[in-house]
């Protein structure tokens, strides 16, 4: 890293030199290593923290903008030397990032990648940008876990001692997991709201015959993906978690009373006849530790985290060249950076300890 920072030194001159006099230079707000921040990319990462508070916090956005506003240049410095890091690793995401590109273009039922390419640009977003920042959040999200992640330890007394503390945040409603098969009765052609009756009468001995399927053992959540209606199907079935009175009275009344993998009569809906399994029960109250140690572990995980990321990241900014223009600060930076953001307070023995540095280099 310091060779980098060295070779940096003697390289930016000779790009200056290269510069004709009819370059646009944009300011630059701050340099890590071989890299820059430019105003308008500071000024981009600002308004789009902004935004996202508007979204979230509504009238009070610009009180909670004013306590985030100064960590804004550290959050982009954060992830220069993270997606840096990346690369000195060896960290190559191209093919995650076209995974990820091709889950977009599925969100927004496009045909190809290239159709996806064209709806960013009529949109006015450029299509490289958007690829360039799916791979630097996924080299970002691999350097974390590799360097912060994987070093961090939970004891079982961690986890005990948390389950004790937090019983209140713990506590849960009495709900039940359900999964369903749909054999719908929406007929493609009906021009009515009423199914006709020979669709009705398909329908429900469909949904009999499935059900005598599953109960001779075939699975009920590949029965779903292969025979179900519902827009559940992927998923086996699976329509999640339901707490007494967010279900139909006789719904609620059959499913609450069932047993854990039991399968339900057929039952008659508007949209057509439905089989519902209940996957899971939980009863009122806390549950056991044992039940929710992998809840409270990744609680715990999430807590050490963010400190242990401070002092990673510390590390980094002392391993790099970092400068930072007068006027703008990191509220990350660490006294020991090869460059000190220097300040009307420097004393004249700072500067003169910092250029015996610079010559020992």
């Amino acid at each position: 890293m310091k060779m980098r920072s060295l070779l940096f030194l003697f390289v930016l001159p000779l790009l200056c030199l290269s510069l004709t006099a009819d370059t646009v230079v944009e300011e630059i707000v701050a340099r890590i290593n071989n890299e820059i921040i430019s105003r308008s990319e500071f000024q981009q990462s600002r308004e789009t923290v902004l935004n996202e508070l508007k979204q979230k916090y509504g009238a009070q956005s610009e009180q909670m903008f004013s306590l985030q506003e100064k960590d804004v240049l550290r959050d982009l410095i954060d992830q220069h030397l993270l997606v840096q890091r990346g690369k000195d690793l060896g960290i190559n995401p191209d093919t995650e990032v076209i995974k990820r590109l091709d889950e977009m273009r599925k969100q927004m039922n496009l045909a190809t990648l290239e159709d996806l390419e064209k709806a960013a640009e009529q949109q006015g977003v450029s299509y490289e940008e958007v690829k360039e920042n799916i791979r630097n959040n996924l080299i970002t999200q691999k350097v974390i876990g590799q360097e912060v992640g994987s070093k961090i330890q939970i004891t079982q007394e961690e986890a005990r001692q948390y389950y004790q503390d937090h019983q209140k945040e713990l506590q849960r409603p009495e709900q039940v997991r359900l999964s369903e098969i749909l054999v719908s009765t929406q007929s493609p052609d009906a021009t009515s709201g009423t199914p006709d009756p020979g669709v009705l009468a398909a329908a429900e001995q469909k949904a009999h015959e499935l059900r005598e399927q599953i109960r001779k053992g075939a699975s009920f959540e590949e029965v779903a993906k292969k025979s179900s209606s519902g827009g559940s199907a992927e998923q086996g079935g699976d329509l999640g978690y339901f707490e007494r009175g967010k279900l139909a009275k006789e719904l609620e009344d059959k499913t609450f009373s069932m047993q854990v993998n039991e399968i339900s009569d057929v039952i008659r809906t508007r949209q057509g006849f439905i089989l519902l399994k209940v996957t899971e029960h939980q009863q009122a109250g806390v549950p056991p530790l044992k039940e929710i140690e992998s809840r409270i572990q990744e609680a715990l995980y999430y807590q050490k985290l963010q400190p242990a990321m401070r002092v990673y990241l510390t590390k980094l900014r002392e391993d790099a060249y970092i400068d930072i223009k007068q006027g703008y600060v990191d509220s990350g930076a660490s006294p020991n950076q090869t460059k000190p953001i220097m300040t009307a307070a420097t004393t004249e023995e700072e500067k003169k300890k910092k250029k015996k540095k610079l010559l020992i280099f």
